[in-house]
């Protein structure tokens, strides 16, 4: 093999290399790996928000045929209290270590039997006592104990001076936008099977990213990382509630430690909802001041979101107001507020979805009070380099987005005044949002292996939630060895191949790409040597420039037409169109897969998602399916979603990420659209009936019968 890679694996729509396994059913996820000697443990959960265990009775459990013991925070494996996640220290990890209550939810106790029939009937009859306390889930703004967030991401935006250019605006928008508590609602719960062996952790697990969980596991049990397995093979979605570790491994290998025997903890429905982090409510103050053109003088987003104090977390509403749209001052502060809650956790477009949501909400009510159109006023305010930071853009192409979103739409034939498109009963209305989400590369590791055969063996822990990662990674390995996908294995979902980023923020695909390209050009140096197999690995942590000279962003413009009946107040998305630039694109089909589904996210937190709790008891009440609500096929249209042409000139192949861009602009646009075919804004999410219900004008009373 000689010459440069040959081109055209990357690019081209091919459908999913295991495919005919999820539609045979013979794809294995966590909880169906046949194992020898599986014990079945069942999770008991507390029912209270806060307080101490006053005392657990297990007799009757123990007693139970098939039992084979119960572990609470009396009898567990003691863990590392310093172990955590990538914002630190994290207390919600720590299961069975004391009596404390942090959260409802919290898991208190875990029963061991042969069968899952048997635990469950033995988690049943523990009898628990609890010394209650007062709980604070009254989450809002300005809550009295509400402190800045973490600046890990980076500092705060302060440029200008935003009071001065508001008096000086002849427009301000000053309004408040809130977004609701959001489950990840995954098709397969949670579940792992973990076993012990010479001292070494295994465990096959429903993650996002098994050498991550590796890495945890191994902290909570103060043992070197080597001696954890993770598998991960198959995931049944996660959109980051499967990013971190979760409680079904760790209990899983708490009882099989215990036990000596492999355990497999699946997570009901319910207790998905209660004992798995959810994305955090929101609470955002957005100030926007502009001149009687439309060119904007002040952007002021002041969000908070609902924090545990078990855990450090960032929800990063504010970062769209530093990067989309130029003003000669801009702030930004955001806030966290500690409450009695699990901890949160990132969901698909974490902080750009809630925070698109009030910014380009905010955007569509100036434009409004100006007499102008929102799509123009996007334009009108591009920025030429970064509004905060000041560096250019690596590329760039919103522009592009809006323009032909616009034109593939037909937003020109719009008029822009509310309530005067009607069908019957029905009133019309279509919006827009743009939005940006962060991208990058974080370090992964790659191995190829030549084999005698001719054939390519790839292997990097990237995990494949859905997504295609399996597909999309062996177009890009066939490029850069410059041979066909036929000749190219691909190993993902496996702990033991090394150090690799897992399925978020959009940087999966971009990270192990560029670690199978650089471990390809290792390679090809050896190829020459007849003497096969022959492996190439390669690290990229020391590649990577974590503090690049441009600024790296995904863009896209979304575009909703809506039907509303103000009679039900039943709200129906009939048209939704999303243009998206992303860098290369690897393969369409999944990239339109992928949007779509975001897309789709989107529409559902717009219109359906809310987890509810109940103030007396700080208990969620809607946790399973029948309450809480989701986008069911009857909810969605026939969704459109392409790509501008663009290319990332940070990544060597010119990839971007595009799995969190797809949700972030869509409730923005939804939420305009309703305000475009009423006349009344929604600012608070979801556009339920109750808040769009309008009242029935009287009737005069009809004429007596004679």
């Amino acid at each position: 093999m000689s010459g440069e890679p040959i081109t055209g694996a990357v690019g081209a729509p091919r459908p999913r290399i295991e495919g005919p396994l999820k539609v045979t059913g013979t794809a294995r996820y966590a909880a169906d790996v046949p194992m020898p000697g599986l014990a079945h443990g069942w999770i008991v959960t507390a029912t209270v928000s806060r307080g101490r265990l006053r005392a657990i009775d297990t007799s009757a459990a123990l007693g139970m045929p098939g039992v084979l013991g119960v572990l609470d925070h009396r009898d567990a494996p003691r863990l590392n209290p310093e172990a955590g996640n990538y914002f630190g220290p994290d207390g919600s990890l720590r299961l069975l270590q004391d009596d404390v209550i942090p959260y409802a939810g919290r898991p208190i106790a875990l029963v061991l039997a042969e069968t899952l029939e048997q635990a469950r009937a033995a988690a049943g009859a523990i009898r628990v006592d609890y010394d209650v306390q007062p709980h604070d889930v009254d989450f809002h703004l300005d809550h009295p104990a509400s402190r800045p967030a973490s600046t890990a991401f980076g500092p705060e935006a302060d440029t200008g001076d935003v009071d001065a250019e508001l008096a000086a605006s002849a427009v301000v928008v000053d309004e408040r936008y809130r977004t609701p508590e959001e489950c990840h609602s995954a098709m397969e719960p949670h579940a792992a099977t973990a076993w012990w062996e010479d001292g070494h952790l295994y465990a096959v697990d429903s993650n996002q990213g098994a050498f991550s969980v590796s890495q945890v596991l191994a902290a909570l049990w103060s043992i070197d990382r080597d001696r954890v397995h993770v598998r991960s093979e198959h995931v049944g979605g996660g959109f980051g509630g499967k990013g971190l570790c979760g409680p079904q491994v760790i209990l899983a290998a708490m009882a099989g430690e215990r036990f000596e025997r492999p355990v497999r903890v699946t997570l009901t429905r319910e207790q998905v909802f209660e004992a798995t982090a959810s994305r955090p409510p929101t609470d955002q103050q957005v100030r926007i001041g502009a001149d009687a053109d439309g060119r904007l003088r002040a952007v002021h987003h002041r969000a908070a979101y609902a924090l545990s104090p078990l855990a450090e977390y960032i929800e990063w509403c504010t970062e769209q107001a530093k990067i989309l749209y130029a003003a000669p001052a801009i702030r930004t502060q955001l806030t966290a507020v500690p409450l009695d809650v699990l901890p949160p956790a990132s969901m698909r477009g974490p902080g750009a979805t809630p925070g698109s949501f009030a910014l380009e909400s905010a955007m569509d009510e100036v434009a409004e009070r100006l007499g102008l159109d929102p799509l123009e006023l996007r334009l009108r305010n591009q920025p030429t380099a970064a509004p905060v930071s000041g560096r250019p853009f690596s590329s760039r192409r919103l522009i592009s987005c809006l323009q032909e979103g616009a034109r593939r739409f037909g937003w020109t034939a719009r008029d822009r005044h509310p309530r005067t498109r009607r069908e019957g009963s029905l009133l019309i209305g279509s919006g827009m949002a743009a939005t940006s989400f962060s991208a990058g590369v974080f370090p992964s590791t790659a191995s190829i292996t030549a084999e005698t055969d001719g054939t390519f063996t790839v292997g990097i822990d990237a995990s494949d939630i859905g997504t295609g990662a399996r597909t999309a990674l062996t177009a890009v390995a066939a490029d850069a060895l410059g041979v066909g996908t036929e000749q190219i294995r691909i190993r993902i979902g496996d702990s033991d191949l090394g150090m690799a980023w897992g399925a978020g923020g959009s940087r999966g695909t971009t990270s192990w790409s560029f670690a199978i390209i650089e471990a390809a050009k290792k390679l090809r140096e050896s190829l020459d040597d007849p003497a096969r197999p022959v492996t190439a690995t390669m690290d990229t942590s020391a590649l990577i420039d974590y503090q690049p000279a441009r600024e790296r962003q995904t863009f896209s413009a979304v575009f909703a037409e809506v039907t509303v009946d103000p009679a039900t107040g039943e709200v129906r998305v009939r048209r939704l169109l999303g243009m998206f630039a992303v860098g290369r694109v690897i393969n369409p089909m999944l990239a339109r897969s992928q949007v779509v589904g975001g897309m789709i996210m989107g529409l559902s937190m717009a219109l359906h998602e809310e987890s509810v709790r109940d103030p007396g008891t700080g208990r969620q009440v809607n946790g399973d399916f029948a309450g809480y609500h989701i986008a069911a096929h009857a909810d969605v249209p026939d969704v459109e979603a392409d790509f501008v042409a663009d290319y990332e000139p940070q990544d060597p192949s010119g990839f971007n990420g595009l799995g969190e861009i797809g949700t972030a602009g869509t409730a923005a646009a939804i939420a305009n659209a309703v305000w475009h075919a009423t006349g009344r804004r929604q600012r608070s999410l979801p556009i339920r009936l109750d808040r769009v219900l309008e009242a029935v004008p009287a009737q005069p009373p009809a004429a007596p019968l004679h």
